[in-house]
């Protein structure tokens, strides 16, 4: 998959284990209630090109 855009960019979330463990439960919640194994849920954040100024 390749996803581009100006305004986001995928957090960097690699030194916060606990926000990594509340989305690997919840990829696990939703892999289990779609019958698909295969989900992977993908964090973003806003870059500084968001444009609005609101957050």
């Amino acid at each position: 998959m390749d996803i581009h855009s100006d305004s986001y960019k995928i957090a960097a979330l690699s030194d916060q284990e606990d926000v990594v463990e509340v989305i690997r439960q919840a990829e696990s919640e939703i892999a289990r209630m779609t019958g698909n194994p295969e989900v992977t849920l993908i964090a973003y954040e806003k870059t500084d090109r968001a444009g609005n100024g609101s957050n």
